[in-house]
């Protein structure tokens, strides 16, 4: 059985935005890391990003530039799953229960069989997830948010299946990473995402109903407190991201109104205009 002490090998699938920050957490806090992806492209992407956040911290003088090599040094770039052996897996791939559950499957055919799945989903079942995979009695969520190198806050998600010892020690290792784990149970969207909706929701209400401009919007509710305007954290966020989320949401809660996706985040989705990452959302980059 799995304790924090003999976890040395932490595995990452999926180097986009969250697969990469989850993997710098990891080798930041002295685990070697292996990050896995597919798509070469997306891990000389997911290391680049990783290497500029690092940089960032060095520049400022918040890490001293032999810190930085230490943490790339426990990084390992790997394309092929067979690779991805390691004590605990953290996913962080598309938000489909059933490319989830696929995945683990196969890492559940490598690995072995105490090692920990942890699914970095935002808003599906990890329950239903878990239900499709061998032993779901080791899969539970670990819900960072991004940008996960700077956000504190981590959601440990016990699933049905999940075994009280893999939901502890899913506890005591976001501890290890430096993060403040909190304990919740298998909901749509947990607690985060369920309250932020209508942050994102009641905003775009205002701006449609003519109430105030996106950018006044933004404003007001960064003076009222808030680090960033619910405009420019959905664009941060990814519009496709944020978007798919709400529309999980309004499905799990049998399209109850208060959960009904924009119409504004629809139209710039089906634009491809996601934000940040391409160049233009609600505002331009």
């Amino acid at each position: 059985m799995q304790s924090i002490q003999n976890i040395h090998t932490i595995a990452v699938c999926g180097a986009g935005t969250m697969g990469a920050g989850i993997a710098q957490v990891c080798a930041a806090a002295g685990f070697h890391t292996r990050l896995f992806d597919l798509n070469e492209k997306a891990l000389q992407q997911g290391y680049a990003q990783i290497s500029g956040n690092l940089q960032k911290a060095v520049d400022k003088g918040k890490m001293p530039a032999q810190q930085m090599t230490d943490i790339l040094g426990r990084i390992t770039l790997c394309h092929e799953l067979e690779a991805c052996k390691a004590e605990v897996v953290i996913e962080a791939i598309v938000e489909k229960v059933e490319a989830k559950a696929a995945l683990f499957n196969q890492l559940a055919a490598i690995n072995h069989e105490d090692a920990i799945f942890a699914t970095n989903t935002s808003s599906l079942s990890v329950t239903e997830i878990a239900r499709q995979v061998a032993n779901p009695q080791r899969v539970g969520g670990l819900h960072f948010f991004n940008p996960a190198h700077l956000m504190q806050l981590v959601e440990v998600v016990k699933g049905e299946q999940t075994s009280t010892h893999t939901a502890h020690l899913l506890y005591a290792l976001v501890l290890e990473m430096g993060k403040t784990p909190v304990r919740v149970k298998d909901a749509p969207g947990f607690i985060v995402n369920r309250v932020a909706r209508h942050y994102y929701l009641e905003a775009m209400e205002a701006v449609e109903a003519g109430i105030a401009d996106i950018a006044a919007a933004d404003r007001l509710l960064e003076a009222a407190g808030f680090r960033m305007g619910p405009f420019a954290l959905m664009d941060l966020i990814g519009n496709d991201v944020n978007y798919a989320v709400t529309v999980s949401l309004y499905e799990a809660f049998q399209k109850a109104p208060r959960f009904k996706p924009g119409a504004m985040q629809a139209a710039l989705v089906a634009k491809g205009e996601l934000g940040r990452k391409t160049g233009k959302g609600f505002y331009k980059y």
